[in-house]
C-alpha cells in the first residue's frame, strides 16, 4: 500500500491545510508532507500539479486525489475506521458532522477579518461587522458539544475527533487576536492549543520565512 501524501500551504496562514494535518498527526496516521508556499509566482502552477482546483490541501492516496478539507476527513474516516475520527455514538456523530460542516461553510466575517496568523499577536484587532456574532456562535457550539458529549474527556466529544481538528484554527485565531472567552470555552481553547500536533504545527509556522503582506499587516 502506497504511503499517503498531504499537500499543504504555509503553516502560518493556511487554516484549511491545518485541519487534516492535525487530524492525521494526532491520530498517528502516517503521511508524507508536501508544502507549497502560497501567493508566490509559481504557487498556482505547483498546486495544479496535484489538484485541478488549484487549491490546498490535497490528499493523495495512490491514484485517488482529494482536494477539500472535509472531503479529506471523510476519506480518512472510511479508510481508518479503527482511528474513530468521528464519534462512535450515532447522535454524537451527527452533531459532530453538523458543526464541522458549519465551520467549513460559515463564519465568513471571522475568516475575513481575523485571518490565521500563528506568529502574530494582535489583541483587539479584527473586530469588524459580524465578527462578534461569529465568535458567539462558535462558543455556543463548543458549549453545546462539551455539555452533551464531552464529559468523558477534554475535547468536544470527549476524545479528539475531526470536529476538534475543524475548530483548532479558530482557537489559534482567538489567541492571535486576544479574544476574551468565558472560562469553559477558554479552557477548551487552551487544551486544543496544547496538544502535540498543534504545538508542532505552530512551531513549524514560526520557523517559516515566507511572508504574505496582506496577512501580516498590523
Amino acid at each position: 500500500m502506497s504511503r499517503l501524501k498531504l499537500v499543504i500551504g504555509n503553516k502560518n496562514y493556511s487554516s484549511w491545510s491545518m485541519r487534516p494535518w492535525l487530524l492525521m498527526r494526532q491520530h498517528g496516521i502516517e503521511f508524507d508532507e508536501v508544502q507549497i508556499p502560497l501567493r508566490r509566482p509559481d504557487s498556482l502552477e505547483r498546486k495544479l500539479a496535484y489538484s485541478p482546483a488549484g487549491k490546498v490541501p490535497v490528499l493523495i492516496d495512490g491514484d485517488i486525489r482529494i482536494w477539500d478539507s472535509l472531503a479529506i476527513v471523510e476519506h480518512l474516516a472510511e479508510k481508518f475506521p479503527e482511528k474513530r475520527l468521528w464519534p462512535v455514538d450515532l447522535e454524537a456523530r451527527g452533531l459532530a458532522r453538523s458543526v464541522s460542516t458549519e465551520m467549513h461553510a460559515g463564519f465568513a466575517s471571522l475568516r475575513t477579518q481575523m485571518p490565521l496568523n500563528c506568529r502574530a499577536r494582535r489583541p483587539g484587532a479584527g473586530r469588524g461587522p459580524g465578527v462578534q456574532e461569529d465568535i458567539d456562535r462558535i462558543c455556543e457550539i463548543w458549549r453545546d458539544c462539551r455539555v452533551r458529549y464531552g464529559a468523558a474527556g477534554e475535547f468536544l466529544f470527549g476524545e479528539f475527533t475531526a470536529a476538534d481538528a475543524m475548530f483548532a484554527p479558530v482557537a489559534s485565531r482567538f489567541q492571535t487576536y486576544g479574544v476574551e472567552l468565558d472560562r469553559d470555552e477558554a479552557e477548551y481553547a487552551r487544551v486544543i492549543l496544547a496538544i502535540p500536533a498543534v504545538r508542532d504545527w505552530i512551531e513549524d509556522a514560526h520557523r517559516e520565512t515566507w511572508r504574505i503582506a496582506r496577512f501580516d499587516r498590523a
